[in-house]
């Protein structure tokens, strides 16, 4: 990276059954592991693979119309980031689907944008070789 223009800090105390915030106190979450990890998943808490989901999908969705206006295409988009996971030999690993609803364009348009933006997103980038991405794009 040749200037940071931005740098969230965030702090987790108690591993996944305890809490998170931001340094500026927008985030402010309770933690809980979910059941299938052996967790209460308690009401009202979040889980790291959740806020890895919504941070992943809100940035797809800025890269994918940054893409689309630079090819000055008008669009409406939805993306939906599920994100996985599960045991990777010893240790555990991470898997995304990201669901792409796209409007104001065609299937073959809407496939090309989608795997432009993923060249462009920054967690894209970060999880590129790293995690089994998976990308799917289809009309609203």
């Amino acid at each position: 990276m040749e200037k940071a223009l931005y740098t969230a800090k965030a702090t987790a105390e108690g591993g996944r059954s305890g809490k998170v915030s931001s340094s500026d106190g927008t985030l402010d979450l309770n933690l809980s592991m979910p059941k299938s990890l052996g967790g209460k998943e308690e009401a009202g808490a979040t889980n790291p693979e959740q806020l890895f989901a919504a941070g992943y999908s809100a940035c797809f969705d800025s890269a994918l119309h940054l893409v689309a206006q630079k090819e000055r295409k008008k669009i409406e988009s939805k993306v939906t980031a599920e994100v996985s996971i599960g045991k990777d030999g010893e240790s555990f690993g991470l898997a995304v689907k990201l669901n792409v609803g796209i409007n104001g364009v065609t299937q073959e348009e809407a496939d090309d944008l989608v795997e432009k933006a993923h060249q462009v997103c920054p967690y894209s980038k970060a999880t590129r070789g790293n995690i089994d991405v998976q990308l799917s794009a289809e009309l609203m």
